[in-house]
C-alpha cells in the first residue's frame, strides 16, 4: 500500500488502523536541537481526540503519545522522530454487521476493490483515527514554525447553511476554543448548535468549513512550477478524510471577477513591499508573498447515519443498513487542528527546502 508518506525535505510516514493496536508515525528531516514542549503536543491532541461534545463520537481514547526515537531529554536530535498513540478504547464488534457490506459514500468498495482485503472495524485504515499521527507531527513543527514568528490559526467558518459573514481579519481568532464548535463568532457558533441538534434528532450528520490563516511566512517559500506552494497546500488539505474542497485567496470567487477589481496592488511602507489588498491569499506564482495566506476547506457530511440507508453486500445483494456505535454528527471542530497540522508541515517542509538550497531558492 503506497501513498503513506507526505512531504520532501521533511517527511511524514503514518502507520495504523481504526481499530489496530496502534495509531503512529515517523517524523524524518526534523532539525535538532529543538527543546520539544510536550504539553503543547498534549493539547493539540485533546482538540482532535473524540469524547470532546455532545456532537462527537463518544469513544474515549487519552490520546497520549510515547516517542520510541529521535528526542533525547527533551530535545530533538536531528534523526527521524518515531511515536505511536495506543487504541485502548475499543468497540469492534460496533462493526460486526458491516463486514460483508459497502457503507453508502465510506471507502468499504473501492478498498475491497483495491487490495482485496479490508479492515472493516471503524474503516481502518481510512477511518480518521489515523489523523492523530498527522496532529502530532504538526504540534512539533508548530513549535518550530513558531521560533521563525509564523503562526496557523484555523477555525470553523459555516456548520451546514450557516455561516460567519464576517472575513477573519474581523474576528477575534484567539476565540475560537472558546466555542464547543471552534467558531470565533459567538452568535454564528449558538446557531450552528442548533442546526447540529437538529441533524442529530433526524438521525442526520452536517458537513461545513473551516477557514486558516498563515501569518509571518517569508517572501520566497515556494517552489515552482510543479511544487507550487498552494498546490502542496491544496495536497495536504485534500488528503484529510471527508475533505471535498480547497480554495485559496478568492478562490471560486476570482472567477466572478475583473482582473481590475481582483489584481492585488504593491506599495512600499517602512522599506517593505506589500499589496493593498489580497485576493491572491499570500501567494502569487507559487511563492508566498509575505502577506496571509489564507484559504478554506469544505468537508461533506459524516457518512454514517444515525438511521436506515439502502446499499449493497459483497455479492452485489440488495440490504438495509442501520447505523450503529459512536459516531460524530459533523467532524467539522475536530477538523480544525488536522487542518493546522497538514498546513504546518507543508509550510516547514518549504520552508527548510529553502534554506537547504533545493529548487534554486
Amino acid at each position: 500500500m503506497a501513498g503513506n508518506i507526505f512531504g520532501k525535505f521533511l517527511q511524514l510516514t503514518t502507520f495504523g488502523e481504526s481499530h489496530g493496536k496502534a495509531i503512529g508515525g515517523v517524523l524524518d528531516g526534523f532539525p535538532s536541537g529543538i527543546k520539544v514542549d510536550f504539553e503543547q503536543i498534549t493539547r493539540e491532541l485533546n482538540r482532535r481526540r473524540p469524547g470532546q461534545s455532545k456532537w462527537v463520537s463518544s469513544r474515549h481514547e487519552p490520546d497520549e503519545v510515547e516517542f520510541l526515537s529521535g528526542i533525547y531529554n527533551g530535545v530533538t536530535l536531528g534523526t527521524p522522530i518515531a511515536f505511536l498513540i495506543r487504541n485502548t478504547n475499543q468497540h469492534p464488534s460496533d462493526y460486526d454487521h458491516l463486514e460483508d457490506v459497502f457503507r453508502p459514500s465510506h471507502a468499504d468498495y473501492t478498498y475491497e476493490i483495491k487490495y482485496g482485503i479490508r479492515d472493516h472495524r471503524g474503516g481502518g485504515r481510512a477511518s480518521a483515527r489515523e489523523t492523530i499521527a498527522r496532529v502530532v507531527a504538526g504540534a512539533l513543527v508548530k513549535q518550530l514554525l513558531s521560533k521563525e514568528g509564523i503562526t496557523i490559526q484555523a477555525y470553523v467558518n459555516s456548520i451546514g447553511q450557516i455561516s460567519v459573514e464576517k472575513p477573519y481579519m474581523e474576528l477575534d481568532l484567539n476565540k475560537t476554543e472558546q466555542s464547543p464548535l471552534r467558531c470565533p463568532d459567538a452568535q454564528s457558533s449558538k446557531v450552528m448548535e442548533e442546526a447540529i441538534a437538529l441533524a442529530a434528532k433526524a438521525g442526520d450528520t452536517l458537513g461545513g468549513e473551516i477557514t486558516c490563516v498563515i501569518q509571518k511566512v517569508p517572501v520566497g517559500i515556494g517552489e515552482p512550477v510543479f511544487d507550487k506552494l498552494h498546490a502542496d497546500l491544496a495536497k495536504a488539505i485534500m488528503s484529510i478524510n471527508a475533505v471535498k474542497g480547497f480554495e485559496i485567496g478568492t478562490g471560486f470567487k476570482a472567477a466572478t471577477m475583473t482582473g481590475s477589481q481582483h489584481n492585488d496592488v504593491f506599495f512600499e511602507k517602512d522599506n517593505e513591499v506589500h499589496t493593498r489588498t489580497n485576493f491572491s491569499g499570500g501567494i502569487q506564482g507559487g511563492i508566498s508573498n509575505g502577506e496571509d495566506i489564507y484559504f478554506r476547506v469544505a468537508f461533506k457530511p459524516v457518512a454514517t447515519l444515525m438511521k436506515s440507508q439502502e446499499s449493497i453486500d459483497k455479492e452485489g445483494n440488495p440490504v438495509i443498513i442501520e447505523g450503529k456505535g459512536r459516531h460524530d454528527v459533523t467532524v467539522v471542530p475536530r477538523a480544525v487542528p488536522i487542518v493546522e497540522a497538514m498546513a504546518a508541515l507543508v509550510i516547514a517542509d518549504h520552508l527548510l527546502m529553502s534554506r537547504m538550497n533545493c529548487g534554486g531558492n
